[in-house]
């Protein structure tokens, strides 16, 4: 089953001001995933309410309209997919396409956080014929899909997929038919205002396992349709439960977890210090002789480190103190 619903229903609007937010504010979202089980027919369930924490991103990232959209998607497909991993799991999404975004790179873990950017936040509104934003229009629809988990080897797990068709949601699901043979039904929506905030975020992610029945598959279908667009079932105030007991409608059905999810980055100085180091001691001191000081951004949350000529000077001695060493930096 390769089932999608990923409307984005959207107006024109203007790119949203980049300010400053306080990390108060990513501990008071009220964004929530539920995950369900049904034992008798077999299915997984996952849904979930972005909102608050896909506004962040946007804000944080000056995205227009359509890049909003494209981002919030792509931030809560990489929860859901988070969602289903052990305590402990790190996915990553990575969307390469041929249109103006370019690409969109999200990191989301089994504990409800994630983080995301898209290349070109700053792209035109694009809109289609029936006045949703076009985000397939924006990412793309040749290019390819990587998907990344972190299960605690060596070397990570990686799966790579064309793009079905740019919209995020057919894509992710056809990541899993294809990649892992799963069939999956995902819906996606992020709704975005006239004054280009986003009123409504979220989505929900659909599992059938083996021995699945077809009744089961085809009642699921017929109540995926009826929902239409998550985006309206979340804008008449509905939470991820009551979308799972409309996708659920004739289904017994139990809940195995619920929790909060928010938008958190991993960087940190001591992050960003050891990547300085990885340069070595040739390139820090070229830095240091032609500006003076460095200024490191994290493309995930936009926030700037630097280091003035005394912290730069320090870097370099403690390299040429500790002489060659092996390993290299993790990921801010």
């Amino acid at each position: 089953m390769i089932f999608s619903i990923d409307p984005v229903p959207g107006r024109h609007g203007k790119k949203i001001p980049l300010h400053p937010v306080p990390e108060a504010c990513v501990d008071m979202m009220s964004d929530t995933l539920i995950r369900v089980l049904s034992d008798k027919a077999n299915v997984i369930g996952l849904a979930c309410r972005t909102t608050d924490l896909v506004n962040l991103a946007c804000r944080l990232h000056g995205t227009t309209p359509t890049a909003s959209a494209a981002l919030g998607r792509a931030l809560t497909g990489g929860l859901l997919l988070g969602a289903l991993g052990k305590p402990g799991l790190r996915v990553g999404l990575k969307f390469e396409g041929n249109g103006p975004l370019k690409k969109i790179l999200v990191e989301a873990d089994s504990a409800g956080t994630v983080r995301g950017f898209v290349g070109v936040p700053g792209i035109d509104v694009m809109v289609k014929d029936d006045g949703k934003l076009h985000v397939s229009g924006a990412l793309g629809t040749e290019g390819f899909l990587t998907v990344f988990k972190d299960v605690g080897l060596d070397e990570p797990y990686q799966g790579i997929v064309k793009l079905r068709t740019g919209e995020i949601a057919e894509d992710i699901a056809y990541y899993f038919v294809e990649s892992e043979q799963i069939p999956s039904a995902v819906g996606l929506g992020v709704f975005v205002e006239t004054d280009g905030l986003v009123s409504a975020a979220g989505g929900f992610l659909i599992q059938t396992l083996p021995p699945s029945e077809e009744t089961t598959i085809d009642q699921l279908i017929i109540n995926i349709r009826k929902i239409g667009s998550v985006t309206d079932v979340l804008r008449e105030g509905k939470a991820p439960e009551d979308l799972l007991s409309l996708i659920f409608e004739g289904i017994p059905y139990k809940t195995l977890e619920k929790k909060n999810l928010s938008f958190r980055c991993t960087c940190d100085r001591d992050r960003i210090e050891r990547v300085l180091i990885s340069l070595g001691s040739v390139e820090l001191t070229h830095l240091l002789e032609e500006h003076g000081e460095a200024e490191v951004g994290c493309e995930f949350c936009r926030a700037v480190y630097r280091f003035d000529r005394s912290e730069l000077e320090q870097l370099i001695s403690d390299i040429e103190c500790a002489g060659p060493s092996g390993g290299s930096p993790p990921n801010a």
